[in-house]
């Protein structure tokens, strides 16, 4: 087999091959075996026609057709690894010669991935937030321990914001109940907005045995399919918060005053704090390099990428929403070029440990177990994703050690230092 490439712009190429008709004839002789086993001809078992046969009936030119299409993938990855051709999207390909017994040439054309030239990441200074943790920071603190330490009283009043009400509920389609779609005795935070689109709304200054009905968007339904739902307030409840004082500090924490309470928030939210340097540096480099960097995207796979998500949104005709998407799109795929080419330069290898630990911290993340987790991801064949997040990850902390950073103020930060402790506090997770 001969090839050659050819760079059509910065994101497609042309390969063109040349095959000797040698090279194809395993593949002939399979193309005989399938035929035979499609066709019936008298006096002869299915599957057990000889070739001369099949010429004389069925035409070697429907062989050499079968033969061809299955040759094509083989030559054509093979010509792609030759030429390391890193290869996305749908090939075009076109036969431009065929002569039986002597050779097959064709052109295919398709996208590949734009060489990124990366630059010294030495040379590169990164800027991050100097850590302040304020009156309001504790403050914030305490209210949301306070809240955890708080007791719920039913009253006789009309809801509010802030309030937690006992709903019923029941939803609808065209007046049919949905299935699933019931909940009885369910206590939900008005204000919270953390259950269905348009509850809130209805909730605020309802009463207990009133009931309102509502058209929204439905879990499950298509996009822009709207459903009714019933409410029905069972009970309305108020949140008592203990006052902050020493007393509130002995009950919810080791500590036996108040102050001692929020000095030990300064130190943790601290902790925090420069925690998050550590990820606003990771996520400043990226936005430089993007910013700084002329990395070229493929319009067929926008294009692709773009159509996909429309059509499982139902919004393939919005012309305004297409934009935006084409937008994210675009910037999304051109992150990962970034991501991949710093990977290759970094040459990044995950061990089956790391992929193993960020399996399990995932899964925390989603209230799963990790081999549960980790079903999920095969059947919804993720387990490659999955990989790669855990190779840009580290190709990224590998340059992140070699990029200056400091704060706002010019205080030079030690990204090693900055690793999080084996266990993180309860008032890091908060923060």
């Amino acid at each position: 087999m001969k090839s050659t490439v050819e760079k059509l712009s910065p994101t497609r190429v042309r390969l063109d091959i040349e095959v000797e008709y040698s090279e194809m004839s395993s593949h002939v002789a399979d193309a005989y075996k399938k035929v035979a086993t499609r066709v019936n001809i008298p006096g002869f078992r299915k599957g057990k026609v000889p070739a001369a046969m099949i010429d004389q009936r069925i035409g070697r030119g429907t062989v050499l057709d079968e033969a061809i299409n299955a040759a094509l993938p083989d030559f054509y990855s093979k010509a792609a690894r030759e030429h390391s051709v890193a290869v996305i999207g749908r090939p075009v390909v076109d036969i431009k010669e065929f002569v039986d017994k002597e050779k097959l040439t064709f052109t295919v054309e398709v996208d590949v991935r734009p060489e990124v030239n990366l630059p010294d990441f030495s040379t590169i200074t990164i800027e991050v937030d100097d850590v302040v943790v304020t009156d309001a920071d504790v403050d914030e603190q305490v209210q949301s321990l306070r809240t955890r330490f708080g007791t719920l009283t039913t009253v006789e009043r009309a809801i509010v914001k802030g309030d937690f009400a006992t709903l019923d509920m029941d939803a609808f389609i065209d007046g049919k109940s949905v299935e699933g779609g019931q909940a009885n005795e369910i206590s939900y935070e008005v204000g919270s907005d953390r259950m269905i689109q348009g509850l809130d709304d209805i909730l605020i200054g309802m009463s207990t045995g009133q009931t309102k009905e509502f058209e929204t968007q439905l879990v499950g339904q298509a996009e822009g399919e709207k459903g009714q739902v019933k409410a029905t307030v069972k009970a309305v409840k108020e949140r008592e918060l203990p006052p902050v004082d020493d007393a509130f500090a002995k009950l919810a924490s080791e500590f036996d005053t108040l102050d001692e309470l929020k000095a030990d928030f300064v130190v943790r939210l601290g902790r925090v704090k420069r925690m998050e340097q550590g990820t606003q540096a990771r996520d400043r480099l990226v936005e430089k390099l993007l910013g700084d960097l002329d990395i070229p995207v493929p319009e067929n796979l926008v294009e692709v990428e773009v159509n996909e998500h429309l059509k499982g949104e139902g919004r393939s005709e919005d012309a305004d929403h297409r934009t935006e998407v084409q937008g994210q799109v675009r910037s999304s795929i051109k992150s990962d070029f970034l991501l991949d080419a710093i990977v290759q330069a970094e040459d990044v290898q995950v061990t089956e440990i790391e992929l193993t630990e960020y399996l399990v911290r995932s899964s925390q993340r989603y209230g799963m177990a990790p081999q549960q987790f980790a079903e999920e991801l095969q059947k919804a064949g993720q387990i490659s994703q999955l990989v790669a997040e855990v190779t840009r990850a580290k190709a990224l902390a590998s340059i992140l050690g070699r990029i200056t950073v400091k704060d706002v103020s010019g205080n030079r930060i030690d990204l090693e230092a900055l690793r999080p402790p084996a266990q993180v506090s309860d008032v890091a997770e908060e923060a």
